[in-house]
């Protein structure tokens, strides 16, 4: 199962928690990690589900951006460009 987790020197509120993406390839689940003040806020989405995914590059670091069927959109920030195209791959 790919993880991947998002840089703490990005400058997001990713220095204490980092933002966090699973894809797991058994089940088709995508789990988000989204870093909040106390803890973290995990959503669920499967694959099937998801309507289109996009990478928002920086000079640094990249976002993933992905949206899903119902219109709920998800913005994980602070990933290095290398693993922000490797989780694209997973999801396209």
């Amino acid at each position: 199962m790919p993880v991947f987790v998002a840089s703490r020197l990005s400058g997001d509120d990713n220095m204490t928690m980092p933002d966090r993406l699973e894809i797991d390839d058994f089940t088709g689940d995508v789990t988000f990690f989204k870093c909040t003040p106390c803890g973290y806020q995990k959503s669920v989405i499967s694959r099937s589900k998801i309507a289109s995914a996009h990478i928002i590059s920086g000079l640094l670091f990249a976002y993933i951006v992905i949206e899903s069927i119902g219109g709920k959109t998800i913005t994980l920030g602070g990933f290095r460009k290398k693993d922000a195209r490797a989780a694209l791959r997973l999801l396209e």
